[in-house]
């Protein structure tokens, strides 16, 4: 049984419940065990088996992955992007550790190279571990995977390289903090090609909408074009309603690639994107349309 003598984490109950709690709400999942504890140079990673969700991996005690829903966020972090992009052929990603996003894009047989790039070796080999299902394209030649401080890499990537950013990160706190500012948003945008897209997960409409209306201007402040907001539920996160921005770096979001979106969907066997649910997730509901006038 799990209690807060046995752990670090802040959230974790005494009562076989592991909980996050944050704006004054929690979210729990009931644990059969612990499975792994282990503190890397930058955050504290735990990993528990749960009576319904399958592991769990929790990060400084805030949940990040789950056996039974990862793929909502995964899918809605990738495709929306990738099949509105035209032809995307180089892809990095920030982040991305557990490698769910990674192995999302590699279904794409158009893209030739994916770099992805976390700072914390340990949540990989944790993910390798426990998420196997979320590596198992790790080794995909296109795979480029480096251990190493996202906000470098994009600081020293060559202009007009990259035609896809996707930004993978955990909160705006601790490592993942770097990632949210004008300077970060000036290396990506110089570093995509005309008609690149940059994705960043957005953290919740409902909780969080100050940083998000905060990302989005700023990333209109630097020179990005055009924005565009994606909704999808993700239950272990706080609210249960999690977001991604996409920013274009030249010209407007127009039509994504509908009849390829739903032919991929049915040939992966993808259990949350198609084409509707890009559209539906694209719609703002109208205190967003207020808020991002």
């Amino acid at each position: 049984m799990a209690n807060t003598t046995e752990s670090s984490n802040p959230n974790l109950s005494n009562d076989e419940w592991c909980t996050e709690i944050n704006n004054g709400a929690a979210f729990g999942l009931k644990i059969k065990k612990k499975l792994a504890t282990k503190q890397s140079d930058f955050q504290l990673v735990e990993i528990y088996e749960t009576e319904e969700f399958g592991n769990l991996m929790m990060l400084d005690g805030c949940t990040m992955v789950s056996t039974r829903e990862n793929f909502l966020y995964h899918e809605m972090m990738s495709h929306p992007a990738l099949f509105t992009h035209k032809n995307p052929k180089n892809v990095v990603i920030i982040g991305g550790g557990d490698c769910g996003t990674l192995k999302e894009v590699l279904r794409h047989p158009n893209v030739e190279t994916v770099h992805q790039i976390d700072i914390d070796k340990v949540v990989t080999e944790m993910s390798e571990l426990y998420f196997p299902e979320l590596c198992e394209s790790n080794d995909d030649p296109r795979a480029i995977i480096k251990f190493d401080d996202g906000i470098k890499f994009m600081a020293e990537a060559k202009d007009n390289s990259i035609d896809i950013i996707i930004v993978d990160s955990t909160d705006p706190v601790g490592p993942g903090e770097g990632l949210f500012n004008h300077a970060f948003y000036r290396n990506c945008l110089r570093a995509l090609r005309s008609d690149g897209i940059f994705v960043q997960q957005s953290e919740s409409p409902l909780l969080h909408l100050p940083l998000l209306k905060e990302m989005r201007d700023a990333m209109l402040d630097v020179g990005f074009s055009d924005l565009q907001h994606v909704n999808f539920p993700q239950m272990i996160y706080p609210s249960g309603w999690w977001s991604s921005t996409l920013a274009k770096k030249s010209g407007a979001f127009e039509e994504f690639r509908k009849e390829d979106a739903d032919k991929a969907a049915l040939q992966w066997q993808l259990n949350y994107y198609n084409s509707d649910i890009h559209v539906g997730a694209t719609a703002l509901p109208n205190f967003l349309k207020r808020a991002f006038v």
